[in-house]
């Protein structure tokens, strides 16, 4: 059965043929993929591998924690499920704003 880990504090330049070349010294990699933005298509610094077993993903974990990539020392976990999230996106009440620092009456000689 597979098992996914979490893979954190990755350098920006790594790429996932980086990862899968690095996993596959502790097993079989199923599958690679890092995050990005979605609006900047930029790395955002982890992802996820999935090894093909829990235990390569035990070895993986013992093998790579800690260990120095691309300038970077690496997270590796096992990965958490994501919370669940409630249908229909955010929000909610953010609670009023208060006061303004240094008064704020929107009177003063500020930049006219």
């Amino acid at each position: 059965m597979p098992a996914k880990l979490f893979v954190g504090n990755l350098s920006f330049q790594a790429t996932e043929e980086d990862l899968r070349e690095l996993f596959a010294q502790a097993g079989n990699v199923e599958t690679v993929r890092i995050i990005t933005d979605q609006f900047t298509g930029r790395p955002r610094g982890f992802g996820f591998v999935e090894m093909a077993t829990k235990e390569e993903a035990s070895k993986a974990i013992e093998v790579l924690n800690g260990r120095l990539f691309r300038d970077r020392n690496l997270v590796v976990d096992e990965a958490r499920p994501q919370p669940q999230r409630s249908p229909g996106g955010g929000g909610g009440d953010r609670g009023g704003r208060g006061p303004r620092p240094g008064g704020g009456s929107g009177g003063g000689s500020w930049r006219r």
